[in-house]
């Protein structure tokens, strides 16, 4: 007699292992968000230029972006998919911790660059568990998970205002702080239960990528495409510092990515649920759009009072674009090859960030307006893109 399915065990209709990933999230996020918005003011600090930030912020996720497709295809292949999001967070969390003893910009981007393997090797294997558990809802799913990471972030942003403006400690002991928070971030994985997948010893990389359907190919190009439009965030704070001076030069910057992370948390989810309702490509467009209006606005008005409705404008893009391109990518590809799905779509992302912030750090050079520019224009474009193809394609 066989036994009854054990139902699965679920909290306001998310289910319990998607809220353990998502607690995962907040708190490597709250470590993370304590480097982020001071990353650019210690790199100059050590001399970087804007080349040089374009470099680092690049190499943060294009390094990583080649073990993204390897470790959502393996995931795949083995039916696996926790070891790697483990050996992920932990790689990180190894690496944010020998940051904190960087001296010069180039061990900040060799450290810096190296803690993101760890993301490399996490992210497409915990988007694949993330999108088999919430199936009929995968918006919500997605959403939840990044809110989890932007709260986690909005805690991180005020800890190192905090620590920087009322404690006075210096960049490198707070990145020591985040470091050691990080480690946390591995408590609840040991709770998480991996559903027993068919290991799927037959398929090859190739088959694989070979298997990914047209319109997903299409949508990768596409995402890839306006990837170049979304240059490093590092742009977005030293844009902010111009127009500051003394200790305000490092404390207002804080605090208004502290407000582009509010808005990135609380937009995320409804912007998932929505997705699920209307249809990802209307809302992925929309993101395209408001991400473009923003970076126009960064190039064309330069005051505090502007910079407040920008950086809440930047955050809300982000709410619209980061989730949903993945839940579209999941609904585009069928369950055993989606972590290679997820992979390559990582990996194309990744691979198009270090040109995108090489371009911008140069443009930056010649003017500070003229990345934002660029990158105003280059999002136009990908709207266009989308919904050209999608008409042609019937995407939904």
């Amino acid at each position: 007699m066989n036994n009854p399915k054990k139902p699965k065990k679920e909290y306001f209709g998310i289910d319990k292992d998607v809220l353990l990933l998502t607690t995962v999230s907040f708190i490597n996020d709250l470590s993370s968000e304590m480097i982020m918005p001071i990353l650019p003011l210690f790199i100059t600090s050590l001399g970087g230029s804007s080349v040089v930030v374009g470099l680092i912020g690049g190499l943060k996720d294009s390094i990583s972006s080649i073990l993204k497709v390897i470790s959502g295809y393996y995931s795949d292949k083995t039916g696996r998919r926790k070891v790697f999001v483990f050996a992920g967070y932990l790689t990180s969390s190894i690496f944010k911790l020998l940051l904190s003893f960087s001296t010069t910009w180039f061990g900040v981007l060799f450290f810096s660059a190296f803690e993101r393997v760890g993301k490399g090797v996490r992210t497409a294997p915990r988007d694949a568990i993330i999108s088999d558990l919430m199936a009929e809802k995968r918006g919500m799913g997605f959403g939840i998970q990044r809110a989890g990471d932007t709260f986690g972030a909005i805690l991180g942003s005020v800890g190192v205002l905090i620590l920087f403006w009322y404690l006075y400690y210096d960049f490198r002991e707070i990145i020591l702080i985040s470091a050691s928070l990080s480690f946390l971030a591995l408590v609840p994985l040991y709770f998480l239960k991996e559903k027993k997948k068919i290991k799927r010893q037959n398929l090859s990389l190739k088959i694989g990528l070979k298997n990914l359907s047209t319109p997903l190919k299409l949508f990768i190009l596409i995402s890839g495409i306006f990837t170049l439009a979304n240059f490093s965030y590092m742009f977005y704070i030293l844009k902010a510092q111009t127009i500051f001076t003394g200790r305000l030069a490092i404390g207002a910057p804080i605090i208004l990515y502290i407000l582009f992370n509010i808005f990135y948390g609380i937009f995320a989810l409804p912007f998932g649920v929505l997705s699920d309702k209307i249809g990802r490509k209307k809302v992925i467009i929309f993101g395209y759009l408001i991400y473009a209006i923003t970076a126009f606005g960064f190039a064309l008005f330069n005051s505090l009072n502007y910079f407040i409705i920008l950086f809440a404008l930047y955050g809300i893009s982000y709410a619209i674009i980061e989730g949903n391109q993945r839940a579209y990518v999941s609904d585009l590809s069928s369950e055993y090859i989606r972590g290679t799905a997820l992979g390559t779509f990582h990996t194309i992302v990744g691979l198009m960030a270090l040109p995108s912030s090489l371009i911008a750090g140069y443009l930056w050079s010649i003017d500070p307006n003229i990345p934002f520019i660029y990158g105003g224009i280059v999002a136009l474009i990908s709207s266009m893109l989308f919904i050209i193809f999608a008409i042609k394609f019937k995407l939904s």
